[in-house]
């Protein structure tokens, strides 16, 4: 099935995906704030590492659309994917609902439709099938809006569904927005019914981590497991053996890296290192309690 796949979350929608001598990035954001800083961010000269870059943009939001990206061509060898509705002008490889783009032997994309601006991705790579929601989600806004609203909200996000029915996900980067108030994880809990990804990854809670972690106690069912990323770069290495079993670990970081570390602490020696709670929250040393992940 192919050498493991590391995944990186950067901030927000921001999600790296690794195999080999390939790098896939989807929708970077360094933060309003640049609260994605130090050794976490990503730099030209990090990717001259890789033989080829693909930068996906969803959407125009700025959430979704760091600048920065479209100078990382300068230095390294990197293509941009982005949705057929930003505006002109910008670089890339435009995708609109349906379109399929080859990026190398064995890997391609599609794109799928949004319920809100541009679109969402399908990766398959070598067969491993990895899903960026971009901002598709159930956008009822319960607590204010109309009843005729969240039915005309409702009726749009399950017909952007429906086609994602038929894919069999590995893994899927999806909205779940506290900001939505009442029922705000609607959307991802109905596409983990439907859609039943193999591995949900909660993105786009501007840092919301505590609403996140107790989210994610509770939101796994008999075939979707769902793994908070909480740290900024945390990370995850996804195994996969030739029945198609896919196992979950944590990489380990360098302990000679000394470097300000915004996201989760070195996990040498830690007990749990080979649980699947929230990575940064198995970070202790020395009996202190965890650094929290949302300050940055």
């Amino acid at each position: 099935m192919g050498s493991p796949v590391k995944i990186t979350h950067y901030y927000h929608s921001g999600f790296s995906v690794e195999e080999d001598d390939l790098l896939f990035v989807f929708d970077y954001w360094r933060g309003e704030q640049h609260e994605l800083k130090g050794r976490n961010q990503i730099t030209p000269e990090q990717l001259l590492a890789y033989r080829k870059v693909f930068v996906f943009i969803s959407h125009e939001h700025i959430d979704h659309m760091d600048p920065i990206v479209f100078t990382w061509k300068d230095t390294a060898p990197v293509s941009y994917i982005v949705s057929s509705d930003m505006p002109v002008g910008t670089r890339g490889k435009r995708m609109a609902p349906g379109d399929t783009l080859e990026l190398d032997p064995g890997v391609r994309v599609t794109a799928f439709s949004s319920t809100d601006l541009g679109v969402s991705f399908l990766l398959d790579l070598h067969g491993r099938k990895i899903f960026h929601a971009g901002d598709l989600n159930f956008w009822h806004w319960r607590d204010e809006s109309t009843l005729r609203e969240i039915d005309e909200a409702e009726q749009e996000f399950r017909a952007a569904v429906r086609p994602l029915s038929r894919e069999k996900i590995d893994v899927a980067f999806f909205p779940v927005d506290p900001r939505q108030g009442t029922m705000f994880e609607a959307g991802a809990n109905y596409f983990i019914l439907q859609v039943k990804p193999r591995l949900l990854i909660p993105m786009h809670y501007f840092h919301r981590t505590e609403i996140i972690l107790d989210y994610v106690r509770t939101a796994g069912s008999r075939t979707t497991e769902v793994l908070a990323m909480p740290g900024i770069g945390d990370q995850i290495l996804l195994d996969f053996d030739e029945e198609g079993f896919m196992t979950i670990s944590f990489p380990r970081r360098d302990p000679d890296d000394s470097s300000e570390d915004e996201g989760i602490d070195h996990l040498e020696d830690n007990p749990f290192a080979e649980s699947d709670l929230p990575l940064s929250q198995l970070s202790e040393t020395d009996g202190e309690a965890p650094e929290d992940p949302s300050a940055v």
